[in-house]
């Protein structure tokens, strides 16, 4: 929105500008007489709006409609009649009857004149309008076709963001039903416990993970079903330390991009035969939300199609797009095998 205002004030200062041009300029500007009643400044003053109507109708109508729509013939044609009407509309209703800046008659030969030619030449270029003519159609040229590659950007990573938001719910989906199938398979008591939990996932997964942004608070309370569902296979020899501190209140987040940070953890910190520890720490502060993940690699007896680095490439795509330069994204791996991720953001 605010860009949308800065576009719009730049837009009227510009008019503006152009629009005093030939007023700041004009001969009688300090003489105290009303220039609108001067005919060579409403010559060049009418030119000056023509122009600016011009500008817009090109940048909103011609462009998009014929240039960019295969009609570049009709579209050149119309641009010359326009020019035509430009230069020569204002000569119909104010003619120039009197010498000086505004386009009177030359002043007489003298031995100055040959190398004054080119400056005079040029001045009269600019005030009958030919250089704005071609300022104004060119600088439209060039903002339509900006502002065509910025929609093609954004459908781009619109277009990107789905397709990694669609390879990261099937493959959070896959690894948790594959936690559900080690319970079914150890007959547990908790398997119960666990659809259930899995149930509450797959609801916010459905309902919310397609939206652009969720309350930090959903967000949150999906990775403690999650922990939770996590928690029921875990054997005594695993440590697991979860800890949210500051207010998750009147904060959005984009889904789906704090998980695969934590999935990675229990996937690569759970062995049932090797003593492990896994930490998570959320921290939200006024703007600032991080998480810290750490655990130790005690399994690595996994299979390439089970490994997370899907999951962890794709989360840091998206933030790159979604926080492009709100974010700080590290993970090392200490000497004793400690993987270690650090992530900050600053949310809106």
């Amino acid at each position: 929105m605010a860009k949308q205002y800065r576009t719009i004030l730049f837009h009227i200062l510009g008019c503006a500008g152009f629009l005093l041009m030939p007023v700041l300029s004009s001969p009688d500007f300090n003489t105290g007489q009303n220039l609108f009643t001067i005919k060579p400044f409403l010559n060049i003053f009418s030119r000056q709006l023509l122009l600016l109507l011009f500008f817009y109708v090109n940048y909103y109508w011609f462009l998009p409609k014929l240039f960019f729509n295969e009609k570049k013939a009709l579209y050149f044609l119309i641009s010359a009649l326009c020019f035509i009407v430009i230069f020569k509309a204002p000569d119909l209703f104010f003619s120039n009857g009197r010498s000086g800046r505004f386009g009177g008659m030359p002043p007489p030969n003298n031995p100055m004149r040959q190398s004054r030619r080119l400056p005079r030449m040029m001045i009269l270029l600019f005030e009958g309008g030919i250089v704005q003519f071609l300022l104004l159609y060119f600088s439209s040229f060039l903002l339509k076709i900006n502002n065509r590659l910025d929609i093609i950007r954004h459908e781009k990573v619109t277009a990107e963001l789905s397709y990694l938001k669609a390879q990261i719910n099937p493959h959070f989906l896959f690894n948790t039903l594959n936690s559900l199938y080690a319970l079914t398979l150890e007959k547990s008591n908790e398997a119960p416990e666990a659809v259930l939990k899995l149930s509450g996932i797959m609801r916010y997964v459905v309902s919310e993970s397609m939206n652009d942004y969720v309350s930090l608070k959903k967000e949150v309370d999906y990775i403690k079903d999650y922990i939770a569902l996590q928690q029921l296979r875990l054997s005594d020899n695993v440590r697991l330390h979860f800890d949210i501190k500051g207010s998750l209140e009147d904060k959005r987040i984009s889904p789906m991009v704090l998980i695969p940070f934590i999935e990675n953890a229990f996937k690569y910190g759970v062995n049932p035969d090797v003593d492990s520890i896994i930490s998570i720490q959320l921290q939200c502060g006024v703007q600032e939300l991080q998480l810290r993940v750490e655990n130790k690699i005690v399994n690595t007896n996994i299979k390439e199609s089970d490994k997370t680095e899907t999951g962890i490439e794709n989360a840091r795509k998206r933030l790159a797009f979604l926080y492009p330069n709100k974010h700080k994204l590290h993970i090392a791996m200490t000497d004793n095998e400690l993987y270690i991720v650090d992530l900050k953001m600053f949310l809106a």
